[in-house]
């Protein structure tokens, strides 16, 4: 196995005078803990804005995380806990080239071979994806819109679940990988559970596996 030390210098190719503060915060609530993730709203205004509107209607609320791959990415928000797929609402634009990069705790939009067939499913990277990026119309990728700024552990701890096949579905998690809910959350509510947001652009992560 071979540890990387991952450092992520301005992730999103902000500007090293952005000042995280002020973008939007939720909190994915799972059975194995919670992450906080910080949504990039100004690089991705319509992915988040879509995010959003299922987060506050509560559409993530007991469904799962249904295809982890360690060494690649965990995926979820469109399966209830029994695999049954959710209705969703009408696929929103690609906006893959915002430039945020499909790096190691960032989170983005699954999708089908259509460039423009995202609904509410989601994925976080557990690896240095860069093959997802943005290329060029032709080769559209993935939209990256906002990353973990705390949980990380967590997001290690879903990666390395046992997984196997369910009817046409692979890398399933063999017990449920519970996203029990999702919610907004301010920067008071860090503060009451002793989280700072992040000051600097350089952000390091633990060792990664892969």
């Amino acid at each position: 196995m071979k540890k990387i030390m991952i450092f992520l210098f301005c992730v999103f190719g902000l500007s090293c005078s952005t000042n995280a503060k002020g973008m939007p915060l939720v909190e994915i609530s799972t059975n194995y803990g919670a992450m906080i993730i910080e949504l990039n709203a100004e690089k991705a205004p319509a992915t988040v804005k879509n995010f959003l509107s299922y987060v506050d209607e509560g559409f993530y609320d007991e469904t799962i995380f249904h295809r982890v791959i360690n060494g690649f990415m965990i995926q979820g928000g469109g399966f209830s806990k029994d695999m049954t797929k959710k209705d969703t609402k009408k696929p929103i634009m690609n906006e893959s080239s915002n430039g945020l990069s499909n790096v190691v705790g960032t989170i983005a939009m699954a999708r089908t071979n259509d460039p423009h067939s995202a609904t509410s499913q989601f994925y976080i990277n557990v690896a240095n994806n860069t093959f997802l990026n943005f290329a060029s119309e032709a080769n559209p990728g993935y939209c990256v819109f906002g990353r973990v700024i705390e949980g990380i552990s967590v997001m290690q701890a879903i990666k390395s679940v046992p997984v196997g096949n369910f009817d046409q579905y692979q890398n399933v998690p063999l017990e449920p990988v519970i996203i029990n809910r999702i919610r907004r959350i301010t920067a008071s509510d860090l503060e009451s559970k002793n989280i700072s947001l992040p000051t600097e652009n350089a952000v390091q992560l633990p060792s990664t596996t892969n």
